[in-house]
């Protein structure tokens, strides 16, 4: 009897907290901002930034050497009355951040730039390159038409952590700082 109260009390316990981390978690939720669409002479290009990305865990996850990648993505709709919106583009990016403890320097992979690795010292750049989207050429200009509405959607997400197998026991709670925006959409006409 006085085995099973404790297993109770133990199990009531680890509950606790597993919800106060959840809901701390979620408290916290992603965001999209500082969303701009603009041109150049020849393309469509999208900047926004992802807010609230970065929890304690996921810092000290990282610089103990975690490869963590941020996947982004934009979606580019033609928008018709009385059918369906016409999709003209559907892009998927990656930015990756890898600490290297030797040199004690962050690479991170930004795969809009043709897999571009760019190397910082300082932890707040790294993550500022993580969650910005600069410049993203979305589409050439000749496949918009001349006053048409168009609709540009965009959102983020962590990939989740793949450990190998037996470790997958031990850092369940990894999951804790997995995150997704919502979709993100702007209306524009060309």
């Amino acid at each position: 009897m006085k085995k099973a109260k404790t297993s109770l009390l133990i199990g009531t316990m680890i509950f606790i907290l597993i919800v106060q981390t959840a809901t701390s978690a979620l408290a916290a939720k992603a965001y999209l901002s500082d969303i701009v669409v603009t041109n150049t002479r020849d393309d469509l290009l999208l900047y926004f930034t992802v807010n609230k990305c970065f929890t304690a865990e996921m810092n000290k996850a990282i610089e103990s050497g975690l490869n963590t990648t941020f996947t982004f993505f934009v979606r580019l709709y033609e928008k018709r009355e009385y059918w369906w919106d016409r999709k003209i583009k559907d892009i998927k990016i990656n930015h990756t951040i890898k600490y290297d403890s030797l040199r004690q320097t962050y690479q991170i992979t930004l795969s809009e730039k043709n897999n571009k690795i760019v190397t910082v010292r300082s932890f707040e750049k790294a993550k500022k390159l993580m969650a910005d989207v600069v410049a993203l050429k979305v589409t050439p200009l000749r496949n918009l038409k001349k006053g048409e509405h168009y609709r540009i959607r965009m959102m983020a997400e962590l990939d989740k952590i793949r450990l190998p197998f037996y470790l997958h026991y031990v850092f369940f709670f990894l999951s804790l700082w997995n995150f997704e925006t919502d979709w993100y959409s702007v209306d524009f006409r060309y």
